[in-house]
């Protein structure tokens, strides 16, 4: 299962993309709002209905976390404590973190990328504390996804399809889609 995280103010693009992507790879989704209610606006303006709320979800069953940036979505889910715990549980144990935009900046600052390779929206390089800023679109260190930013938010999503199910998924994907 992955849970995709949503704070007032996220990407829509990045966020949305991803639940639909991973959705259609039948990979298990579950939208988690981390504003005490499950209806979350997006930095353009745009409401979307969560699943679930963060206190209400199943972190044990959880093998990955996705982290979409924007603005202020990003502040939002960096101020959330409850978040960086989860985040710093799952990369201690090894489960897969993912993060874009300037979402990859929560990671540096809860200190779980310790010299790991990665890359962030442009201006926010010095965030990624402890990490070997690429420039890269998207780059992955062993449990740790990162994407730049909207752009790139269809790669980003079949990455993490590649990684969950199989890259002849990803690929199917990216043919049917027309990517």
């Amino acid at each position: 299962m992955v849970y995709v995280f949503f704070a007032e103010g996220f990407e829509e693009i990045e966020a949305i993309n991803v639940v639909d992507v991973l959705r259609r790879a039948e990979i298990e989704t579950v939208s988690v709002s981390v504003t005490g209610e499950l209806v979350v606006t997006g930095s353009h303006k745009i409401p979307v209905t969560t699943d679930v709320l963060f206190e209400d979800a199943d972190y044990g069953s959880c093998e990955m976390l996705v982290l979409p940036g924007g603005a202020p979505g990003t502040e939002n889910l960096i101020t959330h404590s409850g978040l960086s715990a989860q985040i710093k549980t799952f990369a201690e144990e090894k489960k897969y973190i993912a993060a874009i935009c300037a979402a990859p900046k929560i990671l540096g600052k809860v200190g779980v990328l310790k010299g790991k390779r990665a890359t962030v929206y442009p201006g926010h390089e010095a965030d990624l504390v402890g990490a070997k800023v690429t420039g890269g679109r998207v780059v992955i260190d062993e449990n740790i996804i990162t994407g730049k930013g909207p752009g790139v938010a269809i790669e980003f999503a079949l990455a993490l399809v590649a990684i969950l199910k199989s890259k002849e998924e990803a690929g199917r994907l990216r043919k049917t889609m027309i990517v």
